[in-house]
């Protein structure tokens, strides 16, 4: 399976997708110009991951800003996961806020709210 890394920019998070080192993590502000373009890379790794996924994976989203339309990738990639889950493998979202965040706080909450995998909110 591949590894897929994406160095962060002024606009862009950094993504870490890595099965050898069970390594899930999207960090940083995510308002590209075409979200479905800049995550269609993303889609397709864990596309490929639901064919032989591991056991365990925990999903690390570090997001600091990110827009609608990446919002709506981001439900995307749960719903895929969900599914992942729903065949047993052992999946645990963690998602890390900043102390004065309500913005990323709520927004945790309410993706919590609409998944079935265990969901942390993790302030930083």
């Amino acid at each position: 399976m591949s590894i897929y890394i994406h160095d962060g920019t002024s606009d862009l998070q950094s993504i870490t997708l890595d099965k050898s080192d069970a390594t899930f993590e999207i960090a940083g502000a995510s308002f590209p110009e075409d979200a479905r373009d800049f995550y269609e890379p993303v889609l397709d790794w864990i596309d490929e991951y639901s064919n032989d996924p591991l056991d365990e994976l925990c999903l690390c989203f570090k997001l600091t800003y990110y827009n609608t339309s990446s919002s709506k990738i981001i439900h995307s990639i749960f719903e895929k996961f969900e599914t992942i889950y729903d065949k047993g493998s052992k999946l645990k979202i963690k998602w890390y806020y900043e102390e004065d965040d309500e913005d990323m706080y709520e927004a945790g909450l309410g993706y919590k709210d609409r998944i079935e995998i265990p969901f942390e909110l993790i302030e930083m």
